[in-house]
């Protein structure tokens, strides 16, 4: 990154780089560095930044400008190191983002009990999509801010934390996004990967697993634009030192049974215990397995997945989720309880007041749980929020009965709200109602949510 006084030295003015890229023109590295370099320092004027980022979004990126743009972004602030004993062996995992995404509570704890160090810096929940660390927030005493003490030393010992981001991590990026979001550059693939691949750099690992959603309830929905972008992010991860594998993933349906944040911890502690639903523990081997088999080739992508499935039938993963909690602030009462199978794990998480069965309107098979109706629903309900910061419900959502491809009759419970209220509020059962499609004809049943890898 270019310092104060060699980028007032650069002979080019900030609107001669907008017109380059207005036209059409490859900016150079040098260039790159100083936009980023004078939107932190506020030489570049937020009317000058809104000027770049409509050229770029209009333009486009090559591949040179997209890994430039976010190595600046990343070496714009701070950035989290660790002891000498983690170094080679830290690994993260990033998702676009779906519905009922709990994947990451029993990831993290999986890789950890297979000798992997997983600094997890996770987000909150907007719109329809559930943010982790809400979630984990369901958990009594579960804290989110932890010092670089405090993750150094989880990684040393359970080997995983999932917190807030700290500090002054990528400023540009804070910057930049505060910009695109009013002026309607929210959505270019380019920008997308330079501000979820800084974060990560900023992380200081050495391996990036991506799950990269396509479907009804992704943020990319059509599948080739999400294709593109699981290409993309692994060049460009890569670009930037990062060993970096993609997957492509079905999101048309609810990640496993629950939607919700206390409901999604308590199936993944479920998953943790072995007794998960089989979609949700097939997505956590998938992924574990490519992220051990991208940090060792040695190991094959099979053998890993058996060594991210034996870590959980052996409880490993589950000590090392427990392990994890107390950490973050659980006390050691409630971690146990929460992890013993043997315990009402709603003696410990929020429960909702009322539970309301909605039935099927006709026989047939299973064909569509449409995700995205459902993750409305479940926002209807009181369990998502429409501006940062807005408080929650952690005790609503949506508990599916049935699975595509099953053989139900009129009439049967395929669906149990969780609601704070006595009634179910009507565009949450609007939502519901459209969710569900039976078909007369055969459904196969789904036997993988993994569609493609890309290395």
């Amino acid at each position: 990154m270019l310092d104060a006084s060699e980028s007032e030295n650069m002979p080019v003015s900030v609107p001669d780089l907008i017109a380059k890229k207005r036209d059409g023109e490859e900016l150079s590295t040098e260039e790159v560095q100083l936009f980023v370099h004078g939107v932190v320092d506020g030489t570049v004027a937020e009317c000058q930044t809104g000027a770049m980022l409509m050229a770029m979004y209009l333009q486009g990126f090559t591949r040179n400008e997209i890994s430039t743009l976010t190595l600046e972004m990343k070496n714009s602030g701070t950035t989290l190191s660790w002891p000498d004993e983690c170094k080679g062996c830290l690994v993260d995992k990033h998702s676009t983002g779906g519905v009922g995404d709990k994947v990451s509570l029993v990831l993290a704890p999986a890789l950890a009990a297979c000798g992997l160090k997983v600094p997890m810096i996770s987000g909150r929940g907007l719109a329809h999509t559930g943010g982790t660390l809400d979630k984990l927030e369901s958990i009594p005493g579960y804290t989110v801010s932890l010092t670089s003490d405090d993750m150094a030393r989880l990684l040393s010992s359970p080997g995983c934390f999932i917190a807030g981001q700290t500090g002054n991590i990528c400023p540009a990026d804070k910057k930049l996004y505060a910009t695109r979001d009013v002026t309607a550059t929210v959505g270019h693939q380019g920008l997308i990967i330079g501000s979820i691949i800084s974060k990560k750099a900023a992380e200081n690992i050495d391996t990036l697993v991506l799950d990269v959603k396509t479907g009804s309830g992704a943020f990319v929905s059509d599948k080739d634009k999400a294709m593109d972008l699981a290409q993309s992010m692994v060049e460009c991860s890569k670009d930037i030192g990062i060993n970096t594998v993609a997957l492509l993933t079905d999101m048309d349906s609810p990640i496993g049974n629950m939607v919700g944040n206390a409901l999604e911890v308590a199936e993944s502690v479920w998953c943790l215990q072995g007794k998960g639903p089989a979609d949700l523990m097939d997505l956590v081997v998938e992924l574990a397995g490519h992220a051990l088999h991208a940090h060792d080739t040695t190991i094959s992508v099979e053998d890993a997945k058996k060594r991210i499935t034996d870590s959980i039938t052996n409880g490993s993963a589950l000590e090392r989720f427990k392990a994890m909690i107390e950490g973050q602030g659980v006390s050691s009462q409630i971690a146990n309880d929460l992890c013993d199978d043997s315990k009402d794990i709603w003696k410990v998480l929020p429960a909702a007041k009322h539970k309301t069965e909605l039935s099927c309107p006709c026989g047939g098979f299973v064909k569509e749980i449409t995700a995205m109706s459902v993750a409305k629903a479940v926002h209807k309900l009181g369990g998502g929020r429409n501006a940062p910061g807005e408080a929650i419900n952690m005790s609503v959502g949506v508990e599916l009965l049935v699975d595509i491809g099953d053989t139900v009759t009129k009439g049967q419970a395929w669906v149990r709200v969780h609601h704070e209220d006595a009634d179910i509020p009507e565009d949450a059962l609007t939502h519901l109602t459209n969710a569900l499609t039976v078909s007369e004809n055969k459904v196969p049943s789904r036997s993988t949510r993994l569609l493609k890898v890309y290395r």
